[in-house]
C-alpha cells in the first residue's frame, strides 16, 4: 500500500510493525496512528466480538488481522451506530498459545505487537490491520481486547521466505457455503482435524439471495432463516414476484457477512488458519459480469440486455473489503464499479507460486445473450437455459467467432469482447506465470477450465434405445408363442430384430428359421437370412440378436431375452436415431419428437464458466505451451461438485488437443449439488433418464426409501461402473435418506446401509438394468479429458504439495441427519478420493 492509500484508509486499514524489542503482553501500546489517538478507548465489560476474528493473506513478513466489535447490547447483525467510534487493542505473540485456541483466555508470552486500533461505525465496526515486520515461516497467535473483554485467541502462520527450500506445504481450499441449505459440519471437521498452513477460499462465501428456489431444501436447524434489512424482490421465470429477495444495499451485504460469520464453526476455521480469498458471483449477484446482473426476467432492459447496477456492485465490493481479511485496496474516490482490485499472488518458498484471479469484475458479457431468438419458439430466450446453461455449441461457436472477428478489426485485440480476465489482468497472469521460479504454479481459479460438453444426438439415441429394451423383450417373449418357432428363443430374437429393422412378420419368421438351420448345419447365417428375403441391414441385426441369445443360453431364457433385446436396441435403434435424429421412426414412435427436436446437437453444459470464454482459454493454454511453463494446476470452485481433468490447448481439436495443465474442482461446502440443479431442471423433460433414475428401496422396519441415482456423472463421462461401483456411488445418498428417516448414526446406520446395498447388488433391476444404463451412458465418452466426476456432493479439498507431486484429497461429507432436529452428522467425512499430479506431467491419477 503506498503512502497516499495508507493515509486514505488510516482510519480503517491500519498498519502495525512488529517490534524487534519484545515487550510483555499487557505493556504499553505502540504504532498508534493519529486517528486512533483521537478516539476514546473502549472500556468496561459490555463488548462482544460477534463474528470473532480472522487472519488473511500470509506473506513472509506480513499478515492482515480482522475483527468486528460492538456494544453487547447491539446484537450479532446490528447496524453500527454513527458517532460511537472507539479504539481497541491488538496483541500478537510468537509464543505458543495452542491450548488457548477456541477460548478468550489472555495471551501468554512476549508480544511482538501491542497496539491500539480504531473501530469506526462508518466501516460497520470492523477492524482491519496489516502487521508487517514478521518472521517467515513462523506461527503467531493474536488477540483483540475491547475494554475488559478479550476476543478468542487466533493463530496464523506466515509464508516461508521466497528462497526457502520446502519439503511440504499443506492447505485446504473451500467454496460455495450457502447458509440456507444442508449443513456446515465440514467447517467443524476442518478446525478440529486438519493440519494446514493456510486456507484458500474460491468464492461464494455468502449468497446474495434469501429464499430463492435453489435455497428451499433441507437445512440444519441452527441456521435460522435470514432476513435482509432491505432487499429487492426476486421474480420467477415468468416475471412474477416471489417471496425471495436479493441483497441490494450495503447494509444487505454487510448483514450476510455478519450472519454467515456468526457460525462458531466457520469462526473456528478463521481463528486457526489464515485465509487467502477471492470472490465469485454470489458475493454480488448470480452469474454476474462486471456490474451487470442476470436474474431471469428481473435483470433485462427493454432491449433484452442485462441491467447494470453500479451502486449495488460497489456495495458488494465494500462489504467484501470490510469483512474479508485481504491485503487489497478499496478506493471510494473512484466512482466506478471497478474501485477495488482483488487479483494478487503469493509465493511459498521455492515450492509454490499461488496466483489468485478475479473472474467477475472484468469479464465481458456472456457470448450468447438472453435476447437471442429461440428458433423453437420464435421468441427471445429470456432465460439462462440456452444462453448460459445447456448452450448449443454451434450457436456459441458462431457468436464467439463473430465477436472475435469484430474485436480484431476494431481494436486489434481479438479477446476484447470475449474475456473472463480482461486484458490488464490477463497480461498480469501471463507475467506471473512466466516469472514464477517456484516448482508449482497454482492458480486460484473461480470457475472450471474443463470442457463439459454433451452430444445431444448420442444422448437421445442412447435414451431411446434404453427405453425400447423392455418393449423388445416383451415382443421376443410374445413371439415364443408362435407355433412356427416352437418356443425357440434364438429364432424369436432374430424375428423381432428383423421386424424392428423393417421386415414383415412372415419374412422375418422365415429368416429366423433359416438362420437357425444354417447355424445348425455350420452354414453362413447371414447368407441364409438374405436368401430368406431380408436386406443386408436386417440380416445383420437378426443374426446379432440370434447370437446374443445363444451366448446367454447358460443363464436361462430371461437372460437370453434381455441380451437379445439390448442387442437390437443398441445395434439398430440407437444407430437409426443417430443417423436420422428427430425424423427417426423410433423418435416419432416415442411421442417426443417435438420435445426432443431441439436437442439433436452438441451442447456446452455451463457457459458461465470457462467453456463460455473458449477463445481466451485457448489463448492462455497456448501461452503456457509455447512458453514451456509446466506444473500448472488450477484449484477451482463454483460448480458444486468434484471434478478433475486436464486443460488442453484446444478442446475442439482432434482428440481434444494437447494437455497443458490440470484443473482440480472442489464441491461446495454446503450448496446443493450441480446434479441436484440439473435433476430438478430435467425432471419434466424427455432427458430425465440421462440425469437421474428414481430408485425406491423397501427397507424392513423403515418403509420405502427413494433416492435419485446420479446418472449425470456417467453422461458427462465417468468410467463405466461395475455393480460394486454403482452401489458405492449411492452409499452417501442412501445414508442420508436413512438418517432422515430416523435411523440413528453409528453402528445401526452403518449396518443398515450395508445390508440394503448388499440386497441391491443381488437385484436384477439394479445389477443388470441400472448398471447397464450407466454403462451405456458412460460409453458416450462425452468428455475424455475428465478423469474424475462426482456431480452430487458437498465437501472441500486438501492439497499436500511436495517438490515431486501435488496430492489433492477430495473430501465428500455426509448428509443431514435426524428428521426432527436436522443436524450436521457426527461422522462428517463420507468419502475421500485422491488425485495425484506428478511434477513434470500435465496429467493425473485417481485413487
Amino acid at each position: 500500500m503506498d503512502r497516499r492509500q495508507f493515509l486514505k484508509y488510516s482510519g480503517f486499514f491500519t498498519v502495525s510493525v512488529a517490534s524487534t524489542a519484545l515487550t510483555a503482553c499487557g505493556g504499553s501500546s505502540n504504532n498508534t496512528d493519529t486517528t486512533t489517538a483521537a478516539l476514546p478507548a473502549a472500556s468496561g465489560g459490555s463488548w462482544i466480538f460477534p463474528q470473532s476474528i480472522a487472519s488473511g493473506d500470509p506473506r513472509p513478513d506480513s499478515v492482515v488481522l480482522w475483527t468486528r466489535v460492538v456494544p453487547a447490547s447491539a446484537g450479532i447483525a446490528s447496524v453500527a451506530a454513527a458517532g460511537n467510534d472507539v479504539s481497541i487493542r491488538l496483541v500478537v505473540t510468537a509464543a505458543d498459545n495452542s491450548s488457548a485456541l477456541g477460548s478468550n483466555a489472555a495471551l501468554s508470552g512476549t508480544a511482538v505487537v501491542d497496539t491500539r486500533l480504531p473501530v469506526l461505525a462508518s466501516f460497520d465496526n470492523t477492524v482491519r490491520n496489516k502487521v508487517t515486520g514478521l518472521q517467515p515461516g513462523t506461527v503467531y497467535f493474536y488477540q483483540f481486547v475491547a475494554g475488559d473483554v478479550r476476543s478468542n485467541v487466533g493463530r496464523f502462520k506466515t509464508a516461508p521466505a521466497a528462497g526457502a527450500d520446502l519439503s511440504q506445504l499443506q492447505f485446504a481450499y473451500l467454496t460455495c457455503q450457502d447458509w440456507s441449505v444442508n449443513h456446515w459440519g465440514a467447517f467443524d471437521y476442518i478446525a478440529k482435524n486438519e493440519n494446514l498452513d493456510f486456507v484458500v477460499h474460491l468464492g461464494d462465501y455468502v449468497y446474495e439471495t434469501v429464499g430463492a428456489s435453489f435455497q428451499t431444501g433441507s437445512v440444519e436447524a441452527r441456521h435460522t432463516a435470514l432476513q435482509l434489512p432491505d432487499g429487492t424482490v426476486l421474480n420467477d421465470a415468468n416475471g412474477k414476484a416471489t417471496t425471495a429477495k436479493y441483497a441490494t444495499t450495503t447494509n444487505d451485504y454487510r448483514y450476510l457477512y455478519k450472519m454467515y460469520r456468526s457460525d462458531p464453526r466457520l469462526q473456528a476455521v478463521h481463528e486457526r488458519f489464515a485465509m487467502i480469498a477471492t470472490w465469485d458471483d454470489h458475493e454480488f449477484s448470480d452469474d454476474a459480469w462486471q456490474d451487470a446482473v442476470t436474474y431471469e426476467n428481473n435483470s433485462l432492459d427493454s432491449a433484452g440486455n442485462n441491467v447494470r447496477n453500479t451502486t449495488r456492485r460497489r456495495s458488494a465490493n465494500q462489504a467484501w473489503f470490510e469483512y474479508m481479511p485481504a491485503d487489497v485496496n478499496l478506493d471510494n474516490a473512484n466512482t466506478t464499479f471497478q474501485n477495488i482490485q482483488i487479483y494478487r499472488d503469493f509465493q511459498f518458498g521455492k515450492l509454490m507460486q499461488l496466483v489468485m484471479t478475479d473472474e467477475r469484475l472484468y469479464r465481458t458479457d456472456h457470448v450468447v445473450p438472453e435476447n437471442l431468438m429461440n428458433p423453437a419458439t420464435g421468441k427471445p430466450l429470456n432465460s439462462s437455459l440456452g444462453s448460459r446453461y445447456i448452450v448449443p455449441k454451434d450457436v456459441f461457436d458462431a457468436l464467439e467467432g463473430q465477436k472475435v472477428t469484430a474485436a480484431t478489426a476494431m481494436t486489434g485485440n481479438p479477446l476484447t469482447n470475449t474475456s473472463m480476465l480482461g486484458k490488464t489482468q490477463r497480461d498480469w497472469w501471463k507475467g506471473k506465470m512466466s516469472a514464477a521460479t517456484a516448482t508449482w504454479k497454482v492458480w486460484g481459479n473461480e470457475v472450471s477450465l474443463l470442457r463439459m460438453g454433451l452430444n445431444g444426438t448420442d444422448a437421445i439415441a442412447t435414451l431411446i434405445a434404453l427405453n425400447s429394451v423392455s418393449t423388445l423383450a416383451s415382443s421376443i417373449t410374445g413371439a415364443l408363442a408362435n407355433p412356427a418357432l416352437q418356443g425357440n428363443v434364438l429364432v424369436a430374437s432374430a424375428l423381432v430384430a428383423a421386424v424392428t429393422a423393417g421386415a414383415s412378420q412372415q419374412v422375418a419368421a422365415g429368416a429366423g428359421i433359416a438362420i437357425a438351420t444354417a447355424d445348425a448345419m455350420s452354414g453362413n447365417p447371414l447368407s441364409a437370412a438374405t436368401s430368406a428375403g431380408l436386406t443386408a441391414t436386417q440380416a445383420g441385426i437378426a443374426v446379432a440378436a440370434y447370437n446374443a441369445a445363444k451366448t446367454a443360453a447358460p443363464a436361462g431364457t430371461a437372460t437370453q431375452v434381455g441380451a437379445a433385446a439390448q442387442t437390437i436396441a443398441f445395434g439398430f435403434i440407437k444407430p437409426d436415431v443417430q443417423a436420422n435424429k428427430q425424423n427417426s421412426q423410433f423418435v416419432i414412435a416415442s411421442g417426443q419428437q417435438a420435445a426432443l427436436s431441439s436437442f439433436f446437437t452438441r451442447f456446452l453444459l455451463n457457459c458461465d464458466q470457462w467453456d463460455g470464454y473458449n477463445a481466451e482459454r485457448k489463448a492462455l493454454m497456448q501461452f503456457l505451451q509455447t512458453s514451456k511453463i509446466s506444473n500448472v494446476v488450477a484449484i477451482t470452485g463454483d460448480i458444486h461438485g468434484f471434478f478433475a481433468g486436464t486443460v488442453n490447448t484446444d478442446f475442439d481439436a482432434a482428440n481434444g488437443g494437447t494437455p497443458v495443465m490440470v484443473d482440480l474442482v472442489s464441491a461446495g461446502i454446503s450448496s446443493d449439488s450441480f446434479f441436484t440443479y440439473l435433476k430438478d431442471g430435467a425432471g419434466s423433460t424427455g432427458l430425465a433418464t440421462i440425469i437421474f433414475w428414481p430408485l425406491t428401496i423397501p427397507v424392513p422396519n423403515i418403509g420405502n426409501v427413494t433416492i435419485n441415482v446420479n446418472l449425470l456423472d456417467y453422461t458427462m463421462g465417468k468410467a463405466a461402473p461395475t455393480v460394486d461401483d454403482l452401489a458405492e456411488q449411492i452409499r452417501v445418498q442412501l445414508t442420508g435418506a436413512l438418517a432422515a428417516k430416523g435411523v440413528p448414526e453409528g453402528a445401526t446406520l452403518t449396518g443398515t446401509v450395508a445390508a440394503v446395498l448388499a440386497g441391491l447388488k443381488t437385484n436384477s433391476d439394479f445389477n443388470t438394468s441400472l448398471v447397464g444404463l450407466a454403462q451405456q451412458l458412460s460409453a458416450l465418452n462425452s468428455n475424455p479429458w475428465m478423469k474424475h466426476i462426482n456431480a452430487d456432493a458437498q465437501g472441500y479439498t486438501v492439497v499436500t504439495l511436495t517438490p515431486g507431486k501435488l496430492v489433492a484429497q477430495f473430501k465428500q461429507v455426509n448428509k443431514l441427519v435426524n428428521t426432527g432436529s436436522m443436524t450436521a452428522p457426527a461422522n462428517v467425512i463420507a468419502r475421500i478420493t485422491t488425485a495425484t499430479v506428478n511434477a513434470g506431467t500435465a496429467g493425473l491419477t485417481l485413487s
